[in-house]
């Protein structure tokens, strides 16, 4: 790469997903129903588990850091997303870019520590029914959602300041709707080895850490569930671990497919569309699952919207 091809930039330009003119209103309504359905259930979904006092208990405690979360990250790129793709204009400055991207990072990387947190909370109380409480104490959760927050924000910093040492770049369009990190070192006219082994090396440890505790966590919960004797029992067992093991298959399969192989690994536009599934659609699937297959929040649901109702009535 000869020197003169590579300058500072200011600026990015997101290509966004695609440059089909005749695509444009499609994209923009299917993606802005798909965000309005993810705020509404996320936001949803952490009002319920605060005015609900039947879900005053741990599992739903995390299961409100997880709808903050998935609210967070997609908060943080669809408007823009939404915003670019009438907009000619499709630049992002170099700061913006940067916090895009430490906020998306953190909030990524964040769910997945907690679902490995919610998978152990299962763990405790199927296996250890009678000291869920004891172990599960108020405390202990606080201390296990900060410190997912905590790593997620150290990982992100990482990779942020590595980025930073990026002197020059060959071009300023990233092909891509974000400011995601692989694309922008693709784009690197430095060495960029040091920032791929790292991004490399910490998700693939984040991964395999997390997917160890989750795999452990259940091989205990389907001895204890296969050694009980009540079928109804069982069933109720398998029910509140279904819509956790549903987010966790969807959520880890799709970050394993893009960040877990070599750099070259991947076509650009495979990612893309896998980058959209985790980063726009998932955020609205999370709370969808857990509300559709969750015996607990339809109840809490149903008597929100009962009591709601009866008050109604009554200034009526």
């Amino acid at each position: 790469m000869e020197e003169e091809n590579c300058t500072m930039v200011t600026e990015f330009i997101l290509l966004g997903l695609s440059e089909v003119p005749e695509l444009r209103l499609v994209l923009f309504l299917v993606f802005l129903l798909i965000y309005g359905v993810t705020v509404l259930a996320n936001l949803g979904m952490m009002a319920l588990i605060q005015v609900s006092s039947p879900l005053h208990t741990p599992m739903y405690f995390f299961l409100s850091h997880l709808a903050f979360v998935d609210f967070c990250y997609s908060s943080v790129i669809v408007p823009k997303m939404l915003a670019n793709i009438f907009n000619n204009n499709k630049t992002i400055s170099f700061p913006a870019c940067r916090i895009q991207f430490f906020l998306f990072c953190t909030c990524v990387v964040t769910e997945v520590f907690l679902l490995a947190v919610m998978a152990y909370d299962r763990f405790v109380a199927i296996c250890s029914p009678l000291l869920y409480t004891v172990i599960m104490s108020r405390k202990l959760c606080v201390m296990l959602v900060a410190c997912c927050y905590l790593y997620a924000s150290v990982c992100s910093l990482i990779h942020l300041c590595l980025a930073l040492e990026i002197p020059s770049y060959r071009s300023d369009v990233i092909n891509h709707f974000f400011c995601d990190l692989p694309p922008l070192l693709s784009l690197a006219c430095s060495d960029v080895t040091v920032n791929e082994v790292v991004l490399f090396t910490v998700v693939n440890f984040s991964e395999i850490l997390t997917i160890v505790i989750i795999l452990t966590s259940y091989l205990f919960i389907l001895v204890t569930i296969l050694r009980m004797r009540s079928a109804e029992g069982r069933r109720k067992a398998f029910s509140t671990c279904a819509s956790h093991l549903t987010a966790i298959t969807v959520f880890h399969g799709t970050i394993l497919f893009i960040y877990c192989q070599p750099p070259s690994g991947n076509d650009v536009d495979v990612d893309k569309a896998a980058t959209v599934f985790y980063t726009v659609v998932i955020p609205m699937l999370n709370p969808l699952i857990y509300s559709l297959r969750n015996k607990d929040v339809k109840d809490a649901l149903r008597k929100v919207l009962s009591t709601k109702m009866l008050s109604s009535k009554r200034y009526n």
